[in-house]
């Protein structure tokens, strides 16, 4: 491996942490922009996407000059092509941070009303699958990895919960329909987050391995 590739594969690792951070703080502010009603916060987290977009961008040009200029086999391949993969996962969880601070908008505009689930505990639960999700990269931990991919369900779980509890609520108390549903939609996408989180986990499991384990059954 010549200087200069390995110069580029570092480059490549820092701007993913990086991006990677950049995307987990914006789930967080997302999140609280909606618990506290902050519309700045949310117009912050709307407003620094076309970072996100730009830094994506880069990362990708980048891997595919390597891939180029340099024909990496084995080890480097692999990484390579899960740092292509994990940067468009990053790329869509920041689309989801800023979906959740629009809705944050809106809820905010709207009558307050209690929340019809307990968003604060389905976000604390993809945020950590993300964080961990991240970390495991970092560390390259396989266990940390798989310990992701076995959250998700009950992520999945707490969504469905929630379509059962809103739609009894709309038929309860019709005129909160409108924030009731901004709610629907803000789970829908914490629960997307934490599917992002699980295919960067399993991105992560592949890189370390070389084993695909995507639509594989769970032999738990």
């Amino acid at each position: 491996m010549t200087k200069h590739f390995e110069r580029e594969l570092e480059w490549l690792k820092n701007e993913l942490l990086e991006l990677s951070t950049l995307v987990e703080e914006n789930v967080v502010k997302s999140i609280l922009s909606l618990k506290e009603r902050n519309e700045a916060l949310a117009r912050e987290v709307i407003a620094s996407d076309d970072v996100v977009d730009h830094s994506e961008v880069a990362l990708e040009e980048q891997c595919l000059k390597i891939l180029a200029l340099h024909q990496p086999v084995a080890g480097d391949l692999r990484f390579i092509v899960a740092t292509l993969k994990i940067n468009s996962d990053l790329e869509r969880v920041a689309d989801l941070a800023v979906n959740i601070a629009e809705r944050s908008l809106v809820i905010g505009r709207q009558k307050v009303i209690d929340a019809p689930f307990d968003f604060t505990h389905m976000a604390q639960k993809s945020r950590s699958m993300l964080t961990r999700a991240i970390d495991s990269l970092i560390r390259l931990d396989i266990v940390l990895a798989h310990d992701v991919c076995v959250a998700d369900d009950e992520v999945d779980e707490l969504n469905r919960e929630v379509y059962t509890q809103v739609y009894r609520l709309i038929k309860e108390r019709p005129e909160n329909a409108e924030t009731l549903i901004n709610y629907i939609s803000v789970s829908r996408h914490l629960e997307r987050i934490a599917d992002y989180a699980t295919n960067i986990a399993e991105d992560v499991i592949y890189l370390v391995e070389g084993k695909i384990i995507r639509h594989q059954p769970d032999d738990s």
